[in-house]
């Protein structure tokens, strides 16, 4: 162990010992991490876990009626930047970003690392390896609420940067529809990281949770009470040009 003269532990020493006992790193008592550039925070110390505990308790709705057709196009421009939302992730989560005619159509970069596997990937358009995944899958939103809600809301939870993250492909579809008490990213240290973002999605929604699902956020969280809640994204309402079935 290194200290400073005096026997006093150092700083480093401290965040080491820090990261040991609860498995998340410095970096995660904050937003999105791992060299993403993910939404804002919001709350103070232990926002995360407060928040979990608020959340609605339900059981799951059944998810008859459920298609990616009822939350609108793929990767719709609902925030109007004249870039599709795929590319939007791409640029804010990727490192040494190339495009292809203009500033939008993400042609290469850099996923270090993948949050999900802690793996470091090389994206290339045409032969990805990399997945834009639905924090909160969207077949689970339909089953804990979306089912009930006006065509525009689930539009804007779709393409919602809050609720969207670059991940390695082959691991996300791994993840399916599930919830935090049936997936959580292979990678043990941005596990806090991920659930407090997927509850700030069902807060910020109105989304419920089952009580498997919230006893399996809070056990994460416990593991890291000072994470705070991720926040911003866009409007709950997509523009009216949208529309999905």
């Amino acid at each position: 162990m290194t200290r400073a003269r005096g026997g006093a532990v150092t700083a480093v020493t401290a965040v080491a010992v820090l990261v040991a006992v609860t498995g998340c790193t410095a970096e995660q008592t904050g937003g999105v991490t791992g060299g993403v550039n993910g939404p804002g925070e919001t709350g103070g110390k232990g926002a995360a876990l407060a928040a979990a505990g608020s959340l609605t308790v339900k059981g799951r709705a059944p998810k008859t009626g459920y298609s990616r057709a009822r939350f609108g196009t793929a990767w719709a421009d609902t925030d109007s930047n004249s870039c599709d939302t795929r590319d939007d992730i791409l640029k804010r989560d990727l490192k040494d970003v190339r495009f292809t005619g203009g500033s939008c159509r993400v042609s290469y970069g850099l996923l270090e690392p993948d949050p999900y596997s802690g793996k470091e990937i090389t994206y290339r358009r045409g032969r990805s390896k990399v997945d834009i995944d639905h924090v909160v899958a969207l077949s689970d939103a339909w089953q804990k609420g979306a089912k009930y809600w006006d065509p525009s809301k689930r539009i804007a939870l779709a393409n919602d940067p809050l609720n969207l993250l670059a991940v390695d492909a082959s691991t996300n579809r791994g993840k399916g529809d599930g919830d935090a008490a049936t997936w959580l990213p292979p990678n043990k240290a941005y596990r806090c990281t991920y659930v407090a973002a997927q509850v700030a999605v069902k807060k910020k929604y109105g989304l419920w949770v089952t009580a498997a699902e919230q006893a399996a956020m809070k056990k994460v969280l416990s593991s890291c009470p000072g994470q705070k809640l991720p926040a911003g994204g866009n409007p709950t309402k997509a523009p009216e040009r949208f529309q999905a079935r």
